[in-house]
This record gives structure tokens, C-alpha cells and sequence, in this order.
């Protein structure tokens, strides 16, 4: 993607990188190496390769971005073609991911588009680590958490308690939801992380059950009672999978039966589908609006050629368009993102008795039960699964000074079954602390 390339192609984003102006970021000097930069240099991820992803991956290459990743575990269905402009029919069954990574290449000629068709789980911390910028088009909150708990797992802070700058990976965040959409730029440690705004996440709508069970008013009702209650009794012993085409036609047969018996209709598959995934009708025209202004965050982050969004985007397309930014205050306390709770640890201790220590805390009591512990994306301890506390319990007895590769202070990050997210430790070595008690030791 040499910058020789038709000289008019990118004149729309000369515009931006080629002038100076009195609304560019920090740092930010005009000139051809940041279009060199974008398409030479620059390593983007987009994660998720949906009606949002597909937006966003074609925004991306058109915006001079000429490396992009891009990683989705879903296979095209006949319903996505409405929206998911970079399938077609012949796509159905095939990997998202692969197919819009094809699609974008054939249509903007000099971008490398590589696809991973995959959890996120399944990559290892480090394959993160290689990306400038992290996009998301994600529709689950359990993977935004999960990507969010990685870079904030990068995130280092000074002796002062300043964060690192080389450490901050930024993250760039879409989402819709019918009309409604938002987008949002997290800076690790500097502006909030998505832990620090979970409370902007309306809770999931559940029904009582003795309402299903006894006075169904709604097809969804009647859906649920299949789904949450007949299954379990029909067909006992068998877990209930939601992308299994079989599995969903039995709850949609069922909820059809019991809407006659109490007189209810507008039961259909795709509402099944919807009741049970929880999935709300997608809007094209909202997909792109998001899509567009995760783009041109990423942009600026990418050259600062103007400054940046603050720091969350609402739009709501309801009645008219509405949009506004919003600079939500990033939480002094979040166990994810914040410098974390200060531990003195005597320079001599060990992993095993760390982890006892914290054990006896109270400042983490009913907290923890079998921590695991990390530092820097490495694994210093697993409790499960088995075959990772095998290979990590050698480093039970090492010391934890040189764990931290003689570091004086530190993050580790820790993780139990007892917690919500990581619990960030900040850790500070010093001599003649062995026999001082925990919860005296870090100031608690």
C-alpha cells in the first residue's frame, strides 16, 4: 500500500494530515509520513466481524489503514445478509471473519486484511500485545469485559503512580442496539475502562418464573417457558445450545404449543431466536453511523490530527438523530485500571507465602479463596486448569522479587473465582518485612 499509489486516491485525508490546524492533538506535525505510517506501519484489531464489524473494517481500509486484523467466531446465517453488507449468499456457512477479510481486500486494493476465525479467548495474551489500536464491534458484555481486563492487564504505573505511556494499549469501542448506539475511546489509566462504567449497561430483562409457569401474557413468555423451564424437563440431561439449528426449532415448536393452549400469538422462529439469544433487531443505518465515529477516533489516536473524542458517544436514532459526548470520570478505585492496592512484601518472600498473605488480608477477605496470579501477561500462578497449575507451581517456592524480574515495585494482577474482574496488587519490596503483618504491611 505505497504512498505512489494514484496521488488523488487519499486526497480527502491530505486534508487532515497535511496541514496544520488550530484543533489537532498533541504532538501532531502535518506531513506525508503519517499516511506512510498508516499504511506501512500501524497494526489495527478489529474484533468482531458483524454488522458493526463489517462497517468498521471497511472504514478502516478506506481510511489509509493498511495492516488490520480482524477475529470472529461466528459462521454467516441467512439472516445477516440484510445488514452484513460483505456477505452474500454463497458466503453462508463460511467463517465471518475470513469472508469480510476477502471482501475488503478485493474492494480496496494495497490493504492486508488477516483473518482469525476463533474465540478471543483462545489467543494468547501477547498476540494483544502486537496491536497499535484495539477496535471493537462487539454485541457481549463478557467480551468487552474480557478484552478490557487484557490491556488494563498491560497497564503499568510509575513509582509516582502515574501510568506508563508505553504500556497504555488504547481501545476504541462500539456498540448498537436498534436506534440507539455509542462509541467510546478507553486510555488505560487515564481515562475509565470499561469496568469503571459497567453501571451505563442497563441490567438483561428476565421474567419471574412463576409468571411463565402459571399466567404467560406475551409470546416471549411462552418462549421462555420452553426455553428456562420444559426444556429441562423433556429433555433432561442435555445442555441446551442456542446455535444449535435443531435445539431452537424444538423451543420454537414448544413455545407455538403453549401459545394455543392459552390463546397467544405472534409466535415466530426469528422472535425465538430473539427471546433466547437476546438479540435485538439490528439497524443498518445505526451500525454505520457508530462504525463511522469509531473510525475517525481511531484515526486521530493513529495521528493526532485532531483532538480526541470525551471520552463517550451517545447516539439515538429514535426520533430524529441525536448525538452528544459525555466525559465520564474514571474511577479512582477500579480494580481493573487503577495503580491497585497497595502491598508491602518483604524482599525475601516467596510466591506461595504472597499468596498466603493475601489470603489472610482483610482488606480482601471473602474476596478470595484460590487466587492466581499474573504480572505482565505472564503466568506466574494458575489454580486451574490442571494441567497450567502443573506448570506454573514450580514458582510457588521461587522468589517473588525475582518473579518480577528484581523490580522494586510492581503490578500483579489477580484473578479468582470470588472476583468480578482482576484484582490489580500494587506490590513494594522492602527489607526486614517478614514477620509484618499483612494488613498492617500495605497501609490498610
Amino acid at each position: 500500500m505505497a504512498a505512489s499509489l494514484a496521488p488523488t486516491r487519499w486526497a480527502d485525508l491530505d486534508r487532515l494530515l497535511l496541514r496544520p490546524g488550530n484543533l489537532v492533538g498533541p504532538g501532531f506535525e502535518p506531513g506525508p509520513e503519517l499516511l506512510e505510517s498508516l499504511q506501512n506501519d500501524l497494526r489495527v484489531l478489529v474484533i468482531g466481524a458483524g454488522g458493526l464489524g463489517c462497517e468498521l473494517l471497511k472504514d478502516l481500509a478506506l481510511s489509509g489503514f493498511g495492516h488490520i486484523d480482524v477475529i470472529d467466531m461466528d459462521t454467516i446465517d441467512v439472516s445477516n445478509l440484510n445488514r452484513q453488507f460483505l456477505f452474500r449468499m454463497q458466503d453462508v456457512g463460511k467463517p465471518k471473519a475470513e469472508v469480510a477479510a476477502e471482501r475488503v481486500m478485493q474492494r480496496v486494493k494495497g490493504v492486508t486484511v488477516v483473518p482469525h476465525f476463533c474465540r478471543i479467548e483462545e489467543k494468547d495474551v501477547s498476540f494483544y500485545q502486537d496491536f497499535h489500536i484495539i477496535v471493537l464491534g462487539l454485541d457481549s458484555l463478557e467480551a468487552r469485559s474480557y478484552i478490557n481486563s487484557v490491556v488494563c492487564g498491560f497497564l503499568e504505573y510509575e513509582e509516582d503512580g502515574s501510568p506508563d505511556q508505553s504500556t497504555i494499549k488504547p481501545l476504541v469501542d462500539g456498540g448498537t442496539e436498534g436506534f440507539k448506539g455509542h462509541a467510546r475511546v478507553i486510555f488505560p489509566g487515564i481515562t475509565p475502562c470499561f469496568h469503571c462504567s459497567l453501571w451505563l449497561f442497563p441490567p438483561q430483562i428476565t421474567f419471574p418464573l412463576c409468571t411463565l409457569a402459571e399466567t404467560p401474557r406475551s409470546p416471549a413468555h411462552c418462549i421462555e417457558y420452553a426455553h428456562l423451564i420444559q426444556w429441562g424437563q423433556d429433555r433432561q440431561g442435555e445442555s441446551f445450545d442456542a446455535d444449535n439449528p435443531e435445539h431452537m426449532k424444538w423451543i420454537y415448536d414448544q413455545a407455538v404449543k403453549r401459545g394455543e393452549q392459552f390463546n397467544i400469538s405472534g409466535i415466530t422462529y426469528s422472535l425465538t431466536q430473539g427471546v433466547v439469544k437476546n438479540i435485538v433487531p439490528a439497524i443498518a443505518s445505526t451500525n454505520a453511523i457508530v462504525a463511522a465515529t469509531c473510525a475517525l477516533e481511531t484515526l486521530k489516536i493513529a495521528t493526532m490530527c485532531s483532538t480526541g473524542m470525551e471520552v463517550y458517544m451517545q447516539y439515538t436514532g429514535t426520533e430524529g438523530i441525536y448525538m452528544r459526548t459525555v466525559p465520564h470520570d474514571k474511577d479512582p478505585n477500579c480494580i481493573m485500571c487503577s495503580p491497585g492496592v497497595p502491598v508491602e512484601v518483604d524482599t525475601t518472600c516467596t510466591l506461595q507465602k504472597f499468596i498466603d498473605q493475601l489470603l489472610k488480608d482483610s482488606r480482601f477477605k471473602l474476596k478470595l479463596s484460590k487466587p492466581s496470579v499474573s504480572y505482565h501477561g505472564d503466568n506466574l500462578y494458575m489454580q486451574a486448569p490442571p494441567v497450567l497449575e502443573e506448570m506454573t507451581r514450580p514458582n510457588l517456592e521461587l522468589s517473588l522479587l525475582t518473579l518480577m524480574d528484581g523490580k522494586t515495585s510492581g503490578v500483579l494482577n489477580i484473578n479468582d473465582r470470588r472476583l468480578t474482574g482482576v484484582l490489580r496488587v500494587r506490590v513494594t519490596f522492602k527489607e526486614g518485612l517478614d514477620s509484618v503483618d499483612m494488613d498492617t504491611a500495605g497501609g490498610g
